[in-house]
C-alpha cells in the first residue's frame, strides 16, 4: 500500500505547541489516532496508508513527545483536553478515536467525558486495571542517555533499548542528537495511568473494538474477554502478537481495524 499523503501542522495551547500529522484527504472520515509511550504520531503511518483514502487519520504527537512541547502535567485530564482542542482546531465535531496502550486509555477517557465527540472507539491492548503500587513499570528509561554528540553515540548509550526509539531520534541545530521525549515525563505519564479504569471503560456505549495480543504482558485473553463482554457494543480481535501490536503485526491490526470500521454507519 502506498504511503498516505501527510501534512505536519501544529496548534498552540496557552503557548505550548501541539504538533500533529494529518494523513489526507480532508474529505475522508476522521479518525483520531493516539500513540502510546515511547512513540509518536508517525507510528500510525502504515495504518493510515491501509485506511486511506476513505479515512482521514489525524495523529498528534501527544504532549511531551515527538515535535510537541513538554507540558506541566501528564494527567488524563490534560491529554483529553489536548484531544478536544485538536478536534476543535480542525473543525471535527466527532471522530472515531483509536489508541494504543496509554493512547487507548486517553481514547476511552475521551469517550466517557465527551461522548458526543467520539463516534466509535478502538482500544489497542490497553488494560482497565493497572497496579497502583510500586514504581513505574517503565522507570528503566530514567537510565537512558537523553542526548549525545552523535546519533551513533546515543544509540550506543541506549544499548538494548536502542531499537525502541532508533527511528525517532532528533538531531539538534548544533549537530547533537536527543531522545524524542524526556524520560522523567514518560514515567510521570505512566504513573498517571495507575488504578482501576473499569468505570471509565464502561462509561461510554459507542461501538468499540478491543484489539489485544495473544502474548501481551498487559492484556491477557481472559481480561480481554471480560472487557468486551461487560461493555455494550464491543467487539474483540485477538492477534498473534505481544503488546506492541502496531509494529509486531501491522497487517493484522490494519485488517482488524478496517473490518471494524466497515461495520459503522
Amino acid at each position: 500500500m502506498d504511503a498516505a499523503p501527510v501534512r505536519r501542522a501544529e496548534l498552540f495551547l496557552a503557548g505550548r505547541r501541539l504538533s500533529y500529522l494529518d494523513f489526507g484527504p480532508a474529505t475522508g472520515r476522521p479518525l483520531l489516532a493516539l500513540h502510546g509511550h515511547f512513540s509518536e504520531g508517525l507510528g500510525f503511518a502504515a495504518l493510515a496508508a491501509e485506511l486511506g483514502p476513505e479515512w482521514r487519520v489525524i495523529a498528534p504527537d501527544q504532549r511531551g513527545n515527538g515535535e510537541s512541547d513538554r507540558a506541566a502535567d501528564y494527567s488524563r485530564e490534560g491529554y483529553v483536553a489536548d484531544a478536544v482542542a485538536l478536534l476543535d482546531h480542525l473543525g471535527v465535531p466527532s471522530a472515531v478515536v483509536l489508541g494504543h496502550s496509554m493512547g487507548a486509555k486517553n481514547a476511552y477517557h475521551l469517550a466517557a467525558r465527551h461522548p458526543d465527540r467520539v463516534s466509535a472507539l478502538v482500544n489497542i491492548d490497553d488494560p482497565v486495571v493497572v497496579s497502583d503500587t510500586g514504581p513505574s513499570g517503565i522507570a528503566f528509561c530514567l537510565d537512558w542517555p537523553q542526548r549525545a554528540p552523535t546519533r551513533e553515540a546515543l544509540l550506543a548509550g541506549l544499548g538494548d533499548a536502542a531499537p525502541m526509539v532508533a527511528d525517532r531520534l532528533r538531531e539538534e541545530p548544533d549537530g547533537s542528537w536527543r531522545l524524542p521525549f524526556v524520560p522523567a515525563d514518560v514515567v510521570a505519564s505512566d504513573l498517571g495511568v495507575r488504578g482501576d479504569h473499569w468505570p471509565v471503560w464502561l462509561g461510554s456505549d459507542c461501538p468499540a473494538l478491543l484489539v489485544h495480543g495473544r502474548t501481551s504482558f498487559l492484556v491477557s485473553t481472559e481480561l480481554a474477554r471480560e472487557m468486551a463482554e461487560r461493555r455494550p457494543h464491543t467487539r474483540r480481535a485477538e492477534l498473534d502478537a505481544g503488546h506492541f501490536i502496531p509494529t509486531e503485526d501491522p497487517e493484522g491490526l490494519a485488517k482488524a481495524v478496517r473490518d471494524f470500521l466497515g461495520t459503522l454507519g
